[in-house]
């Protein structure tokens, strides 16, 4: 560590058609920024051309084959060569000032980490309702998600992202809460730039998506917070770890 201020910690499964313009949103918040930033893409049982078009535009590549997001996520947070980690999703973007505001709440002093708004990069109707529950959920616990930032040091504290193959962002993000606590420190939330989310999902399986998910899975959801997972864990797969082949 010492060359790089950030390292900017992207997970990646089959992005190929994201990952450059995820990778220069980043670049355009490091120019931003005005000090050296590392792009870590942390590419998990890829095999499209992601690695290759993430290191022809200047990434750091890290391999991973674990289908679990925390752990892809720590591979490259435990790879950064920089004091500070921010990550953010590789179909997401971030705003240009970004870097630099997370930068300047951990170096107040006051924060121990934090997260970011969310914006969606379309909108509908049903885009609007989720957007709605979003900052709804965000407003009431603090617990914000999306892009997290923090020295490394405190996530190595924390034991990195939690392990748990979905909802770990909540945990995380609790966690580092719960940790700043006893620091005497807050958990934050940018207040002038935003998380870009990407809406390829809705994109290819309609805009009422997750409404329609919770609808037609409540008796899946409600097994699984009684402690029977087997269906949710199908349907986590479906969403995540096998969506994009």
């Amino acid at each position: 560590m010492g060359k790089y201020a950030f390292t900017v910690v992207v997970p990646a499964h089959n992005e190929e058609k994201y990952v450059v313009r995820c990778i220069n949103s980043i670049k355009r918040a490091a120019a931003y920024f005005g000090k050296p930033v590392e792009i870590i893409i942390v590419c998990n049982r890829c095999t499209d051309n992601t690695q290759q078009l993430a290191e022809q535009n200047g990434a750091r590549v890290v391999l991973n084959e674990e289908r679990c997001i925390a752990a892809v996520r720590n591979a490259g947070i435990k790879a950064a060569r920089g004091r500070y980690i921010l990550t953010i999703d590789c179909d997401n973007r971030m705003t240009k000032g970004t870097i630099k505001e997370a930068y300047c709440m951990l170096r107040s002093g006051i924060f121990i980490g934090g997260g970011a708004p969310i914006r969606f990069e379309r909108y509908s109707f049903p885009l609007y309702m989720n957007d709605y529950i979003c900052r709804v959920g965000f407003g009431l616990t603090g617990l914000y998600c999306g892009i997290f930032w923090a020295e490394k040091a405190t996530f190595e504290a924390i034991g990195g992202f939690a392990d748990k193959r979905a909802m770990e962002d909540v945990q995380t993000a609790r966690n580092l809460k719960a940790y700043g606590k006893r620091l005497g420190k807050k958990y934050g939330c940018l207040q002038r730039n935003y998380l870009i989310n990407s809406t390829r999902k809705w994109d290819d399986m309609g805009d009422w998506l997750y409404i329609k998910l919770m609808l037609e899975n409540a008796g899946t959801l409600a097994k699984a917070a009684l402690g029977d997972c087997d269906e949710y864990d199908k349907l986590i797969d479906k969403l995540f770890y096998d969506y994009n082949g």
